[in-house]
């Protein structure tokens, strides 16, 4: 980019970034009010899987059908760990690392890096408003 000043690139990323930020807030509005309008009728088919005792219906524009969705989560993680750990079921937590945990770590202990450890950095640009 030879021969363009750093004050015009300046320019052109807060103009770009007002501009995306507007679309964004556009989208999110009509979206939020389809999404709503999805609710109402998503219920509407549970309503009627409800009312006539049935798992499933095929309709000439389409086929719905209901299933139970579970999710689990724990408000005592010390248990959680005791239970895990009594039951050697460590499959039952998801394999990923608290980035700002391991980061805040490896500040404190620079000689300490396991083995299989990948560490990717890339510098980002940062532009405020003056």
């Amino acid at each position: 980019m030879s021969g363009v000043t750093a004050e015009k690139l300046t320019k052109t990323y807060l103009k770009i970034r007002d501009e995306r930020a507007k679309l964004s807030a556009e989208f999110k509005e009509k979206d939020s009010t389809l999404s709503r309008q999805l609710d109402r009728v998503k219920q509407g088919l549970l309503d009627y899987c409800n009312a006539h005792g049935v798992e499933s219906v095929r309709t000439s524009e389409g086929l719905f059908y209901r299933s139970t969705k579970q999710r689990f989560w724990t408000n005592d993680w010390e248990k959680m760990h005791a239970f895990i750990m009594e039951h050697g079921v460590p499959e039952l937590l998801e394999k990923r690392l608290n980035q700002t945990n391991f980061k805040q770590f490896l500040e404190e202990n620079p000689e300490s890096k396991p083995e299989g450890l990948n560490i990717d950095s890339e510098y980002s640009i940062a532009v405020r408003k003056k």
